[in-house]
């Protein structure tokens, strides 16, 4: 199947190419739909029948070679890029029918099907040097997409911000790319990992991916951002691209053979100092898109505290501590992916309605938008874990490990950590939820 991933990728970077040739709107948002049918098709395909491919090929260039490859953790970023990928595009494609510059839309579609080219190829790298340079490609066509409307106060600052922000996460991942690959190569597969050299390794890659998942205090870039870009973008960058800080963190760790206590507490501490300041943070906004963009650092911190008490479990040899960390970590993954991109979509239709992000200024729009308040509102309800909603599940499966922590008598302290975070977090979002949907609507 690995002609057929070969073949989205392809479709993506054509439709980058051409659309600003053309100049027609539609051309953009089809080769994304396209693409990342083609994508999702791969991953199913791949879940369906359980065959995941590993396939290389020759490439002149220094340091790596064109190895791709798709396996379980790979699956489901590819399916979270390329379902969120082409719903956003359909929206982006009546979003920004407003806008009179057709150059400048059509560029627009240009950085938006390369950024899912590359956000799908950071997930089947197999090989450093590429892995790297996808991470490159996907951080410079999301700039150009939060720049889109650079006449706009703030939009110029906000996007300078990310471009140095990322990239100085870049530079800890070419680090730790080099001590990875020192003496055996930046093919995954060749790398040996072990001794003190996997602890500085994962150092380097907390701050690196963690400055791209937005995790405290290296979110600075998150909140500027993701309020900047036009909806449709925010949708796609706040739910699938800032999870692939998530995906490279878990990917390193599944190169190191025995992870160590000290990663996950480091993970669970700086998720809850995450989930909390970020979920402050929001109560305190009066934009609605930089409301939402600081319940993206609350929520990162949530799938920190997940995978981190997962990595407790392992350590510890508590098979169903790990089991449910873990998987509770990566459902919230999608899961957030699935909310928070319809809560920036449903934000952006309010902005679109009333011409302000200013929540203040907004009031009674559920007579007007019932449809859009109606979304708005089970997105907002999924968000702060009410059952039977998505976030209630996610959520309930990274308590019930960290509850199993506490039964076993293992890791006390990380435990009480996590589930005293995670309560104050879900009664603060439940507020600042109450508070933004009571006045908007």
């Amino acid at each position: 199947m690995h002609t057929v991933m070969l073949t989205a990728l392809t479709t993506l970077a054509a439709g980058g190419l051409i659309s600003p040739a053309l100049h027609k709107k539609w051309l953009g948002p089809s080769f994304a739909v396209c693409g990342s049918v083609l994508a999702a098709i791969c991953a199913l395909w791949a879940i369906v029948s359980g065959n995941y491919w590993d396939t290389s090929f020759s490439w002149q260039v220094p340091l790596g070679s064109f190895h791709i490859g798709m396996d379980s953790l790979s699956v489901v970023f590819v399916i979270l890029i390329s379902g969120i990928g082409a719903l956003a595009a359909i929206y982006g494609r009546g979003y920004l029918a407003h806008t009179g510059d057709e150059t400048k839309v059509a560029f627009s579609w240009c950085w938006y099907n390369l950024l899912l080219a590359s956000m799908l190829l950071v997930v089947i790298a197999r090989d450093g040097f590429l892995f790297l340079i996808a991470w490159e490609a996907m951080s410079v066509s999301s700039f150009f997409l939060v720049m889109f409307e650079h006449e706009k106060p703030g939009v110029v600052k906000a996007g300078w911000i990310y471009l140095a922000t990322t990239h100085a996460g870049t530079a800890f991942l070419l680090v730790m790319f080099i001590l990875m690959g020192r003496g055996s190569g930046m093919d995954f597969a060749d790398m040996q990992i072990s001794g003190s050299l996997s602890s500085l390794i994962i150092i380097f890659a907390m701050i690196g991916f963690g400055t791209k998942a937005g995790f405290v205090p290296l979110h600075i870039w998150l909140p500027e951002a993701h309020p900047a870009a036009p909806s449709h973008v925010s949708a796609l960058m706040s739910g699938v691209m800032i999870k692939l800080g998530i995906y490279g963190l878990l990917r390193i760790i599944l190169l190191i053979n025995a992870p160590e206590a000290w990663w996950g507490w480091a993970l669970v501490i700086v998720g809850a100092l995450s989930g909390v300041l970020g979920v402050l943070f929001a109560l305190a906004q009066h934009d609605l898109k930089r409301l939402l963009a600081y319940h993206s650092v609350e929520n990162i911190g949530i799938i920190a505290m997940g995978i981190g008490i997962g990595i407790l479990g392992m350590s510890s040899g508590n098979p169903v501590m790990a089991a449910l960390g873990f998987c509770g970590g990566m459902l919230h993954v999608v899961n957030h992916g699935v909310f928070k991109s319809l809560l920036f979509m449903g934000a952006g239709s309010v902005i679109m309605a009333t011409d302000t992000r200013e929540i203040d200024r907004m009031g009674g729009l559920m007579k007007r938008m019932p449809i859009s308040g109606a979304a708005f509102l089970v997105g907002a309800a999924a968000i702060c874990a009410i059952p039977p909603l998505n976030g209630f599940v996610s959520e309930f499966l990274i308590y019930s490990s960290a509850i199993n922590g506490l039964s076993s008598g293992q890791h006390l302290w990380s435990a009480l950590l996590l589930i005293s975070s995670l309560a104050l977090i879900g009664g603060l979002a439940a507020a600042c939820f109450t508070k933004a949907f009571g006045v908007v609507f």
